[in-house]
């Protein structure tokens, strides 16, 4: 549903994000700033749960980042060290066919 404001642009939909409209969707206009509303007005139990959960989702969304930045830099040690394993053997191989 395309929304035309006063001003003759085209409103555009967005997403509220604030503690008091926690995913509720509203128009705005980019030239003279008209606000409305899309979504009806959520229940006062949705609006005290829902930034719990997002707070929630995003502190694992960050703790997931973390966890996989780990394992790329224990792949990449991993890494070094089967390198360094093969070259201290052949290095042994090498020392005792020349004794």
């Amino acid at each position: 549903m395309v929304l035309i404001c006063d001003c003759g642009k085209q409103a555009t939909i967005k997403t509220s994000w604030t503690n008091r409209n926690p995913g509720r969707r509203f128009y705005c206009c980019p030239s003279c700033g008209f606000i409305g509303w899309t979504d009806s007005p959520m229940c006062c139990r949705a609006v005290s749960v829902i930034p719990g959960l997002l707070r929630a989702r995003n502190e694992l969304e960050e703790e997931l980042e973390e966890q996989l930045r780990l394992m790329r830099e224990k792949d990449q040690r991993i890494k070094k060290l089967n390198k360094f394993l093969i070259f201290s053997w052949l290095f042994f191989f090498i020392a005792i066919k020349l004794l």
